[in-house]
């Protein structure tokens, strides 16, 4: 019979699934460079060889990647959820934009709900901590750090939902969202009043996730989301009434009044044409 002694696991090999559980649950992030040899073998309890025989294993297959002179790190195992060619086209098409924002509705208020329910105290704590942040970053009058905290505030609350792919999928997600490939969240919270509405929308969902009111969470989710889109279709119905008729023609007969033209402009005007010298899509 093709039976044989079961025997003990290698230590290495132990290594390699606490390290692979670790990249998969986020809690080891895309980039995060990993304690020195000496500190991690410590910690985890084996030997430098082992260590290194389980780092090893983890390069060979695409989890983590050494940078001489500066370590081990996680490698970038989420890449982007969207060719290059696919992304340009969300970037300059409304319809994507606001499927864009439907997706994130649907996904967040499940999150938010998830999160009121099986969060840790420690998840709950990680939220309200940066929601804090973000209301001291609400009294500065540039929103550069709100803008972040806010993508940082929806990330810990995914994170909270303990769905690994839904986390997974998301971080990619906001890849984009932070590089403006939708729309830019800057300019959003340049407005006052918008800033403080935005204030508003995540202190609820902030205090239904705290209370653990899972309902309460998903419908504050949901309204932020849907101030979000009502905000970006009244931007672009306002941009669009600023712009000349002409617009299109003009820049069809004198290519260099694109390059002239405010970026939200040529954002809804774009027809793949024209492109400036320093951008690779506006």
């Amino acid at each position: 019979m093709p039976f044989q002694k079961v025997q003990s696991e290698k230590l290495s090999k132990a290594v390699v699934r606490q390290i692979e559980l670790l990249i998969l649950r986020g809690i080891l992030r895309p980039g995060e460079r990993l304690p020195a040899e000496r500190e991690l073998a410590d910690r985890l309890g084996v030997s430098r060889p082992s260590l290194r025989e389980a780092v090893a294993e983890l390069q060979d297959a695409g989890l983590l990647a050494s940078r001489a002179g500066a370590g081990i790190f996680v490698a970038d195992v989420l890449g982007s959820a969207f060719s290059p060619a696919l992304t340009r086209l969300f970037a300059t098409h409304d319809e994507a934009v606001f499927d864009y924002i439907g997706f994130r509705r649907d996904l967040e208020g499940m999150a938010a709900e998830r999160a009121a329910v099986m969060g840790s105290d420690t998840d709950l704590m990680v939220i309200n901590k940066v929601f804090q942040k973000m209301e001291v970053a609400h009294q500065k009058r540039d929103p550069s750090d709100e803008a972040a905290l806010d993508a940082k505030f929806h990330l810990a609350i995914i994170e909270a939902s303990h769905n690994i792919v839904m986390l997974h999928m998301m971080r990619s997600m906001f890849d984009l969202l932070r590089d403006g490939v939708f729309y830019n969240r800057q300019v959003m919270f340049k407005q006052r009043t918008t800033r403080a509405s935005l204030l508003d929308q995540h202190r609820a969902i902030n205090i239904a996730i705290q209370a653990r009111d899972p309902i309460a969470a998903r419908a504050a989710a949901t309204a932020h989301m849907n101030y979000v889109e009502d905000a970006l279709t009244a931007k672009r119905k306002q941009m669009k009434t600023r712009l000349s008729p002409n617009f299109a023609s003009i820049t069809k007969h004198n290519p260099s009044a694109w390059c002239n033209a405010r970026p939200v402009a040529r954002s809804l005007y774009f027809k793949g044409r024209f492109l400036c010298n320093s951008e690779r899509f506006p």
